[in-house]
C-alpha cells in the first residue's frame, strides 16, 4: 500500500483531478474520494492497483453455478438467436 493516503470530497476531487492523478502517478499517493464523508472511490497508482487485482487463474471457478451448465446455457442462447 502507498505510504501516503489522502482524502478529498467529490467536489474537491473534481476541481483537482489532474493534480490527484499526477500525485498518484508521480508520488504513489492514494486519494480516497468521499461523498458526505463516506468513502466512494479511490485513485491509486497503477502498479498498486495491478498488484491487488486477481489473476485469471485466481478467478477460475468464481462464477461456478451462476449459469448452471455452461454448455447448456450457450445452447439455449444460440436457440433463441434469430
Amino acid at each position: 500500500m502507498a505510504d501516503t493516503v489522502r482524502e478529498a470530497g467529490v467536489e474537491e476531487a473534481r476541481i483537482r483531478f489532474a493534480e490527484i492523478l499526477g500525485a498518484a502517478n508521480r508520488d504513489g499517493v492514494v486519494t480516497i474520494v468521499t461523498k458526505r464523508g463516506v468513502p466512494y472511490a479511490a485513485v491509486v497508482p497503477v502498479p498498486e492497483a495491478l498488484s491487488q487485482a486477481p489473476t485469471l487463474a485466481e478467478l477460475r471457478g468464481s462464477a461456478e453455478g451462476c449459469f448452471g451448465d455452461a454448455a447448456e446455457f450457450v445452447r439455449e442462447l444460440r436457440d433463441e438467436w434469430p
